[in-house]
């Protein structure tokens, strides 16, 4: 059950990150200059990685194949620098609950690639506990499935105008990405990549993609200290820490079970907010964690 158990660390280390994202964001620093900082940061970290004599890291990484430069391109550019930045847009022009709900297609999004490109069967008995898992994290949103549905039935309208399309498009391309990189991200585990590398080549791919927006001179860059202390405090916790941990699950579950425990960060996320800001955590959102949690080790032990 270690994998599960890595993937539950990694989505801890996602939740604490919240309390120092939001209020950045608030306080009026864009959500391109956070990304784009965190890029920067972790590729200067993960520069050993390539420049290792021992481990021939530059060389390995200039004798990839086109489909190995595909992989880390889904990975890190689509995956970690767009799909985040579509993530964080998306709320500009959607209901923040509405954001949130189509977030919870990304294990679908995840199971569907991962049986095209990694050949992961899609049986009755996955099938059955896939379903278990997914009921399981529909359970702990249930507060935000509620209110989405109120807000239907009080509005009668699923998208009211222009902006509510662009918000579910941007959504759904962070969906995409996310689910794409979870993929990826195995396939170059199968190729004998490690995680160190899987996330030198990430963040270094993310960066180069995110290079036009301080190239612009449309991204502010706030010198404050308080600002790059916290910025350099999110790539230890969630960056470095939580997806180090992400890839070692990911090593050892498949890509659609690991997309599955991934549902665990909103409510881990609930229960940071509930020990440190004093957020309401209630007994359904317990009873969803336990859900998912059972069919996430049903899934593992019995290898569907």
């Amino acid at each position: 059950m270690a994998g599960i158990g890595f993937v539950i660390l990694a989505s801890l280390c996602w939740a604490l990150d919240g309390p120092l994202r939001y209020p950045l964001l608030q306080s009026g620093v864009s959500a391109s200059r956070i990304v784009f900082t965190e890029h920067l940061f972790l590729t200067l970290l993960f520069l050993p990685v390539f420049l290792n004599q021992k481990s021939h890291g530059m060389l390995k990484f200039k004798r990839l194949r086109p489909g190995e430069w595909a992989s880390f391109l889904a990975v890190g550019a689509f995956g970690s620098a767009l799909a985040t930045l579509a993530f964080t847009r998306a709320f500009v022009y959607l209901n923040p609950t509405h954001v949130i709900l189509l977030q919870k297609l990304q294990p679908v999004v995840a199971i569907l690639l991962a049986n095209w490109f990694l050949k992961e069967r899609l049986d009755k008995h996955f099938a059955i506990w896939a379903l278990v898992c997914l009921s399981g994290g529909l359970i702990i949103g249930h507060r935000e499935i509620i209110q989405g549905v109120q807000e239907l039935f009080h509005t009668g309208q699923v998208v009211s105008s222009l902006d509510a399309y662009k918000g579910i498009g941007l959504a759904l391309v962070a969906v995409l990405g996310w689910g794409g990189a979870t993929v990826f991200g195995k396939k170059l585990s199968a190729q004998g990549f490690s995680a160190t590398e899987i996330m030198a080549g990430r963040y270094l791919s993310g960066l180069i993609v995110l290079l036009p927006l301080p190239l612009s001179g449309h991204m502010e860059m706030d010198a404050r200290p308080e600002v790059w202390f916290k910025i350099f405090c999110l790539v230890l916790l969630s960056g470095l820490m939580g997806m180090f941990l992400y890839y070692q699950g990911l090593k050892r579950l498949s890509a659609r079970l690991t997309s599955l425990t991934e549902m665990f960060f909103p409510f881990l996320a609930v229960v940071v907010n509930w020990i440190l800001l004093g957020a309401t955590l209630d007994l359904g959102q317990v009873f969803g964690a336990v859900v998912l949690l059972v069919g996430s080790m049903v899934i593992q032990k019995k290898h569907y």
